[in-house]
């Protein structure tokens, strides 16, 4: 039986008041969930406290969940709903010296000398890019800001995202393209403000 099927089975189950049910669907997606979190959230504890959120939230909202994408997918969506809300709230996430952003036309690395996270200009430049990302983010539509959240929080392959999206992998390119274009324009003024360069 096909794993999209298994979990509308027990989904139903749920809905029916069987809450060992919901316990199998915890145990199956907790490692994926907080993987998903792991990618924008560095404290291990802070993790554990997101993913509970995130279940806790799909068990009060899926009497509501009606199947029309796969389980995952929507638990998806609740784990980054809850992510972006707990960094947005707490602003405590500090990037790293070696990571990294993708755009449309290449890779920008952060410039070390402004992660020192005690100084206030690389607060001020990590809240203010979490900030735009997150904006960015909310204003794409559904179906560029799910591809783009695949393949780059996820890390998921062009083929696995055409799956998951039951879409041509020539759409999913196309849209994280789009995603990622857009994204970048709303970054430029963020890395280049005041004529220097940032990064």
């Amino acid at each position: 039986m096909p794993e999209q099927d298994i979990d509308l089975r027990l989904v139903k189950r749920v809905q029916e008041g069987d809450k060992k049910a919901f316990d199998l669907l915890v145990l199956k997606y907790q490692r994926k969930v907080m993987s998903i979190i792991a990618r924008l959230v560095r404290q291990p504890a802070e993790i554990e406290d997101i993913a509970q959120e995130t279940f806790i939230k799909a068990y009060r909202a899926i009497p509501n969940f009606k199947g029309e994408s796969a389980f995952y997918t929507w638990l998806y969506r609740i784990a980054i709903n809850c992510t972006h809300s707990y960094v947005e709230k707490h602003l405590k996430r500090s990037l790293l010296p070696d990571e990294k952003i993708s755009l449309d036309e290449g890779t920008l690395t952060i410039n070390p000398s402004l992660i020192d996270s005690h100084t206030p200009e690389s607060n001020f430049v990590n809240q203010e890019i979490v900030q735009v990302i997150q904006q960015s983010l909310s204003e794409l539509p559904d179906e560029l800001r799910q591809a783009l959240e695949l393949r780059e929080l996820e890390g998921l392959s062009y083929d696995a995202i055409a799956a998951q999206m039951q879409t041509p992998i020539g759409t999913v390119r196309s849209r994280i393209f789009r995603a990622r274009e857009a994204i970048a324009a709303r970054l430029k003024p963020v890395l280049l403000q005041g004529g220097e360069k940032r990064w």
